[in-house]
């Protein structure tokens, strides 16, 4: 079965001309992530989606990512710069009770996927190691620490609610612990009378990994999600966390994702680098069902053409497969 491709919705591929454009470049679906938005404040972009695939004849997949048990920063007044060298009061990060309560001096803490990095220090500050600019919701972990949410949010719960009117076909379920995280997911998707719609399981912490065998029959594909996942170890170590998920997935014949940066310079390039390319080429070889981009299409300079780079070099090693 051919790989399937997968943009993710955003400001740079809101409007239908350009939808119909990467959907006749190869791409299959598209993500909406509901980490920051819901379903009915996102329906203008889904209608584009919808009816740029009908234009071209294609019955595309719609995949929400669901906010999870995953711990994000709350509003911020304005974007917040934080200057590496610096120290920054804790107070100003918007930070999760459950989060701050965890927070000893000398804890790490990795911000929008790792991009910045603190260290807890006495007095309710952080020093500022790896310094950036920092939006509203974006990620936080706690590298060495467990914190315990619940698998869906109240806000999870509202979206799956809705969710068939909108034309979902896969729900993707965030930092996934355990198979009752999973069936929890199921059971919602079920009361909603939305049982058709396929669940992904997102691997992005060694809990995750752990655990994969029991989650392997609790959903219909794996996602590995590089991005948390690199935060959950040294980056050094990803691509062998990579490969074990991928070769596990493949010996009990279940479907997997790879995601994260496949096309991270193309967000502000033309062209991507060659390591990019390797990386998609090297993904499939190793079985993979599907791909996806993300801040490529949803807000980069260059949508339509990541999604021909992406769905290029994947016919590429399919015919090396065959």
């Amino acid at each position: 079965m051919p790989v399937k491709i997968y943009g993710t919705l955003g400001p740079a591929c809101e409007k239908t001309e350009i939808l119909e454009e990467m959907f006749s470049l190869g791409m299959t679906g598209a993500r909406l992530n509901l980490s920051h938005i819901a379903l009915p404040q996102a329906a203008g972009e889904i209608e584009a989606l919808h009816k740029a695939a009908e234009r071209r004849g294609v019955r595309a997949e719609l995949i929400v990512d669901m906010q999870g048990p995953e711990l994000r920063i709350g509003h911020l007044p304005a974007p917040l710069l934080l200057r590496e060298g610096k120290t920054v009061d804790l107070e100003r990060l918007a930070l999760p009770q459950a989060a701050l309560e965890k927070i000893r001096p000398s804890q790490e803490l990795l911000l929008d996927d790792g991009k910045l990095l603190l260290t807890a220090v006495r007095g309710g500050k952080a020093h500022v190691n790896r310094g950036g600019i920092l939006h509203s919701r974006k990620s936080l972990a706690l590298p060495g620490q467990e914190i315990r949410l619940p698998a869906l949010t109240e806000t999870d719960l509202k979206n799956i609610a809705v969710a068939k009117d909108y034309g979902v076909t896969g729900l993707m379920q965030p930092f996934v612990r355990s198979r009752e995280d999973l069936e929890a997911v199921r059971q919602a998707l079920d009361a909603a009378g939305c049982g058709h719609i396929r669940l992904f399981a997102k691997i992005e912490n060694r809990e995750g990994m752990e655990r994969l065998p029991e989650l392997l029959d609790a959903c219909d594909e794996i996602v590995i999600a590089r991005g948390d996942l690199g935060n959950a170890m040294p980056l050094w170590e990803l691509p062998a966390a990579q490969k074990t998920i991928a070769a596990r997935c493949r010996e009990a014949g279940r479907d997997f994702m790879v995601v994260t940066q496949m096309l991270a310079s193309m967000e502000q390039n033309p062209v991507p680098t060659r390591a990019e390319v390797s990386d998609i080429y090297n993904a499939v070889l190793d079985g993979a069902a599907s791909v996806m981009v993300t801040g490529e299409t949803a807000v980069g300079k260059y949508p339509a053409e990541a999604i021909r780079y992406l769905a290029n070099t994947v016919r590429q090693a399919e015919m090396r497969q065959d």
